[in-house]
């Protein structure tokens, strides 16, 4: 029974995975969403640590040496340095492209000893500083690090016990030794004070134009919150900001101002805050959710939609998904998925799919429906929607409601039709849908073999996805057991 439960709780990882590299790769056109699980992924992947991207670097370059770049090289180098952006990195992508200058200082880097290299930006440390855990750190690099509210070590991981910063002031004087005996030239760092002035400068405009937001003056909100909007899109540095100047409180009231643009500009600024991960319990604690799914409902299209994202990265914390459920955010989530445009069902299939991790939700999005738009998009070719559409039918099916409605012989037929004809990852999901199903019913396995699965399923084991080879082999010792029932 523990296996069992072990091996339910990896599959729902391994879609949860797949979900998630669904939705970076959806490249979601001007606004930040899919940054909101980069840095789950990243640690799902083991692609979090400096050292990880390092070698994960080196691996991909021999890989394009070897095999040369094509369209995937190119989306796993695509991902990588989105990895090495939340990791604090600034490096390209590209492994062919001709040496720049930055490159080439790179390369010189390589002759400096590793204990003068800062282990965030991996260059010359010119004001080396040292935290809690002893690791020494380059002072600019470890305050951005900990302005973010990291209170961890980078380089192990470890809690700090306090923030406060020691200068090296031993290692400054062995740096400085080295770069005279090499001839070595510092970078500079005169750029302190203009950066402290420009961020002041920064904290006093969205101070301004927090007080906006209650200005009698519709053009002053709204340009405003168009302003807010952009600058929570940017970076996390200004979406920290932000928050820290009060700013979630006054959008969220903001959310129910009864201008359709206002709204439409108010929520896409907050599905950008909920990106970092202290915002998104404070923009639930502030009541933000019932006020979106009243925009998820009435709301513009592109409102409806940044609605639909808001919830689902909001969702990522397991109070906010019960929260959603119990606020009823999943009939109207269900009524996007039906109803929207191609990009509002793909926000709306990724926020039911997370919410849908829940039990108690499961079974609300079958009482509300979703059963239905969810087998449309198995048979709508043209959305390519059919791994989101089969990846929450496999988290239905395992709930009792999920398999008294799956479990009939049309959507068996269907399935086998998937397995037989479709992408390699349709395979994937619909094997495990089949499988979910058969368990506990051995009528549909034995259904599912007059439709002709099982040449498909050992065509699976031989040359499927490794989850699709394990899904189609416990398919077959369930056939083996099913053929010797009298």
């Amino acid at each position: 029974m523990q296996l069992k439960r072990a091996k339910g709780r990896a599959d729902t990882q391994d879609m949860e995975l797949a979900m998630d590299m669904m939705v970076v790769f959806s490249k979601m056109e001007d606004r930040n969403a899919d940054s909101a699980i980069l840095e789950r992924l990243a640690k799902k992947l083991d692609l979090h640590t400096i050292a990880d991207l390092t070698e994960e670097t080196t691996a991909i370059r021999k890989l394009v040496k070897r095999a040369g770049q094509n369209e995937t090289t190119q989306h796993v180098m695509d991902l990588l340095g989105k990895f090495k952006q939340v990791a604090g990195l600034d490096d390209a992508t590209a492994l062919d492209c001709p040496m720049s200058s930055k490159s080439l200082q790179k390369c010189l880097s390589m002759l400096i000893p590793h204990e003068f290299l800062c282990p965030i930006t991996l260059e010359i440390m010119t004001d080396p500083v040292i935290v809690a855990t002893g690791q020494t750190y380059e002072r600019e690099s470890i305050e951005k690090w900990l302005n973010s509210k990291h209170r961890t070590c980078p380089k192990t991981g470890q809690k700090l016990a306090h923030l406060s910063l020691a200068p090296n002031f031993a290692l400054r004087n062995l740096i400085l030794q080295w770069c005279e005996k090499n001839n070595f030239e510092l970078p500079k760092k005169d750029n302190y004070t203009s950066c402290d002035s420009s961020s002041a400068e920064l904290i006093e405009e969205i101070s301004s134009l927090i007080q906006n937001l209650s200005s009698s003056q519709l053009n002053d909100r709204r340009d405003s919150t168009v302003r807010l909007r952009m600058l929570s899109k940017e970076n996390p540095e200004n979406r920290i900001l932000i928050a820290n100047s009060g700013g979630i409180p006054f959008l969220v009231q903001q959310l129910t101002y009864p201008d359709s643009k206002i709204q439409e500009h108010t929520v896409t600024a907050l599905l950008n805050l909920s990106i970092d991960e202290m915002n998104k319990r404070l923009i639930a604690r502030e009541g933000a959710i019932p006020a979106i799914i009243d925009i998820l409902q009435t709301g513009t299209d592109e409102a409806r939609e940044n609605s639909a994202a808001a919830l689902f990265s909001l969702s990522m914390l397991d109070e906010n998904k019960v929260l959603v459920g119990t606020l009823n955010g999943i009939p109207p989530l269900i009524h996007l998925l039906q109803n929207g445009t191609t990009r509002g069902k793909k926000d709306a299939a990724t926020a039911l799919f997370n919410l849908c991790l829940n039990k108690a939700n499961k079974s609300m999005a079958i009482k509300a429906g979703i059963i239905s738009p969810l087998l449309h998009l198995l048979e709508e070719n043209s959305l390519g929607m059919v791994d989101e559409a089969l990846s929450i039918l496999s988290l239905l099916a395992s709930h009792p409601e999920g398999h008294n409605e799956l479990g009939r012989l049309p959507f068996i037929k269907t399935l086998v039709e998937i397995i037989r004809n479709g992408t390699p990852k349709n395979k994937e999901y619909a094997t495990s849908v089949l499988l979910e199903l058969g368990l506990k019913n051995s009528s549909l396995i034995l259904a599912s073999l007059q439709f002709g699965v099982y040449e498909h399923l050992t065509d699976l084991v031989r040359c499927g996805t490794t989850r699709a080879q394990r899904k189609a082999s416990s398919l077959l010792q369930h056939m083996t057991k099913c053929e010797h029932i009298p």
